[in-house]
């Protein structure tokens, strides 16, 4: 199965369009404490298999993490549920962090 990706630049782009794609942190809440993408969703991959209903069908949606492994994983999960709209941040938000992107904490509740 094939997992659609995005690079940091294209989703700069994206987020700044009329309907920007819903951003979803699978990492650890210790590491999105450190950092993340502004107005991203926390999602921790271990929680997506019990929570993935609540991520919308019928919207762009990218996953990331620390370098793309777990959002790959994440990716993967959701097309095997029915999701096609799915994308994984290539590289993670290492690669958004060294092109000079907003970064800030997300506090997960």
């Amino acid at each position: 199965m094939l997992i659609k990706e995005i690079d940091s630049q294209e989703l700069t782009q994206w987020l700044q369009t009329e309907n920007p794609p819903l951003l979803i942190d699978v990492r650890t809440p210790q590491e999105m404490a450190q950092a993340s993408i502004p107005n991203g969703k926390p999602l921790p991959l271990s929680l997506l298999p019990l929570r993935f209903n609540e991520v919308p069908k019928h919207e762009k949606v990218v996953f990331y993490c620390r370098t793309g492994a777990r959002s790959a994983q994440a990716c993967l999960f959701m097309a095997q549920q029915g999701y096609d709209n799915v994308y994984n941040l290539h590289g993670g938000i290492v690669s958004w962090a060294r092109y000079g992107l907003p970064i800030e904490p997300l506090i997960f509740n």
